[in-house]
């Protein structure tokens, strides 16, 4: 039997418990053993007769096989990830800020205890990208990793594009459908976007690389006359992580971007996600979905189960090692095309001068 435990019963730990128990008896197949939800971990009280509130319940208990990490954050998240794993659990995660700040050293401590750490549901949701480019793309020299990572943002951006919006009625309307939350600072700001692109390039190209080292903007800036000069030249406005494998190492920034209508990125729109791939042997490869919600994340997370139920005598690696001295260099040795909007070349008064990258 495969144990499972849950910490975490928000959006994505129900869902995660609702997948696991509608599908038990096709999962048990797949996992070649019976899939049991046994524990659910929560600070409030929850309507589910597997409900605990002491972690150490889950600690001490030797039959539970999967921790799922999916409260969030990068505090006691951290503390019982690395106590799981110490203790010789699998951990499978959703918590894009714990990987992306302290994916080198967690990954480290698994393979240390020989166990698994799995995160394919910490970006692109439902979208598989994190197994893609840890296994089906061994064979390639990735060179560049970029997309849009965000469907808040890219909701947002498409409103005021198609409908004329700006950008406050655009987050107002996505409030209102449930795509932003009522403080969507992490999203407009681009710090969502910044830590899967983290979680990304450090698993394509090989060492961690930090959010508080990647140069980050969000679509605050963005006005409805960009985007309307954008579409009468034939691009679209999008906010897009990126990451570029140079001569002298790798350049990483998150920006709002115009994108020519030639790029399959420039037709993602309202809240789906894409991420673009470019290899030496597959060249450009695409993943398209939706990047967020509750069940697309747990289909995620509970494929990461599966798998750890499945590889309980073999472990899973990244190529993930820790963050090296001027390997992570400015995005300035990117050549780049930019696009200027000002009230003359000196204003830089709120409203007045703003710069836009251009994806070539």
């Amino acid at each position: 039997m495969g144990n499972i435990a849950i910490i975490g019963h928000g959006i994505v730990g129900s869902g995660v418990a609702e997948v696991l128990r509608e599908g038990r008896e096709v999962l048990s197949r797949r996992a070649d053993c019976e899939v049991n939800l046994k524990y659910i971990l929560d600070i409030k009280t929850v309507d589910d007769e597997c409900y605990i509130s002491d972690f150490s319940t889950i600690l001490n208990d030797p039959d539970i096989d999967v921790v799922v990490e999916t409260a969030g954050g990068a505090t006691f998240a951290l503390e019982y990830t690395r106590a799981a794993l110490d203790a010789g659990k699998c951990v499978v995660t959703s918590n894009k800020e714990l990987v992306a700040t302290h994916g080198d050293k967690l990954l480290a401590l698994a393979r240390e205890r020989n166990v698994n750490y799995l995160f394919e549901g910490a970006v692109g949701g439902g979208i598989p990208i994190i197994r893609p480019i840890s296994q089906c793309l061994l064979a390639n020299r990735l060179e560049e990793i970029y997309g849009i990572l965000n469907g808040t943002t890219n909701f947002i951006l498409t409103k005021m594009a198609a409908g004329g919006m700006d950008f406050a009625s655009a987050l107002k309307q996505a409030q209102e459908l449930g795509y932003a939350e009522r403080d969507p600072g992490d999203d407009i700001t681009g710090k969502d976007v910044c830590r899967k692109i983290c979680i990304l390039a450090s698993l394509a190209f090989g060492r961690h690389i930090s959010p508080d080292d990647v140069e980050t903007e969000g679509i605050e800036s963005v006005t409805i006359d960009d985007i309307i000069w954008a579409k009468s030249k034939n691009f679209s406005v999008k906010l897009i992580g990126r990451a570029v494998r140079l001569e002298n190492g790798v350049a990483a920034y998150v920006a709002p971007m115009m994108v020519p209508k030639s790029n399959l990125l420039a037709n993602v729109n309202d809240v789906y996600n894409a991420v673009i791939t470019c290899g030496n042997a597959a060249g450009d490869v695409m993943f398209y979905g939706r990047g967020a919600g509750k069940l697309p994340t747990a289909s995620a997370v509970v494929a990461d189960i599966i798998d750890a139920l499945r590889h309980k005598n073999a472990r899973k690696y990244f190529d993930w090692q820790p963050a090296k001295d001027g390997w992570l260099v400015p995005p300035s040795e990117i050549k780049s095309q930019w696009y200027v909007r000002g009230e003359g070349l000196c204003d830089t008064a709120p409203g007045g001068r703003f710069a836009m990258r251009v994806l070539i």
